[in-house]
C-alpha cells in the first residue's frame, strides 16, 4: 500500500516521538524509508538563513545520520536526503521526485490557532502535497 514513506526530520520533540509510529508503518507494509532534512534558506536572499540549527549544513547532515541510525537499531534501512529550500515546498517537492505514496510528520499544534494555520510548514504540506500525508501529533 505504501511503497515509498517520506518522513521529513528536524530537532523537534513531535518528529523524535512519532520514530516508533514510523517504524511500525514501514515494517507493517515494508515500505522504503526516505529521511528528508531541509536546509532553510532566507527567502530574501535565496541563501542559508543566518538563525537556527536547520541553517547549517553540517548540523542537518548529522541530524539524518542520527536518525538514519535510529532506523538501524530497529532493523530499518533508510536512505537519507539533504536539500535547500523552504521547507514545506521542498518536502512537498521531494515526494513528488521520488513518487512518495505517504508523507508523515510530526505536528507541534501551532495549526491550532488562526495564525499557526498559515505559517505552520505540516499545513502547508497538506495543503500542497501530491501524496497522502499522515500528521502523527
Amino acid at each position: 500500500m505504501f511503497k515509498t514513506v517520506l518522513f521529513p526530520v528536524d530537532q523537534s520533540r513531535e518528529v523524535r516521538e512519532a520514530v516508533d509510529t514510523v517504524a511500525d508503518l514501514i515494517k507493517t507494509f515494508q515500505s522504503r524509508l526516505i529521511l528528508l532534512s531541509v536546509v532553510e534558506k532566507n527567502p530574501a536572499t535565496d541563501k542559508p538563513s543566518d538563525t537556527g540549527i536547520m541553517a547549517v549544513e553540517e548540523n542537518v547532515a548529522k541530524l539524518l545520520q542520527g536518525y538514519q541510525s535510529l532506523f538501524a537499531q530497529k532493523d530499518i534501512q533508510a536512505e537519507v536526503v539533504e536539500k535547500e529550500g523552504m521547507p514545506s515546498f521542498t518536502i512537498c517537492d521531494v515526494a513528488d521526485e521520488i513518487e512518495a505514496d505517504l508523507i508523515i510528520m510530526g505536528c507541534r499544534g501551532l495549526g491550532l490557532t488562526s495564525e499557526g494555520a498559515t505559517e505552520s510548514v505540516t499545513n502547508r504540506v497538506i495543503n500542497l502535497s501530491p501524496c497522502p500525508v499522515l500528521v502523527i501529533p
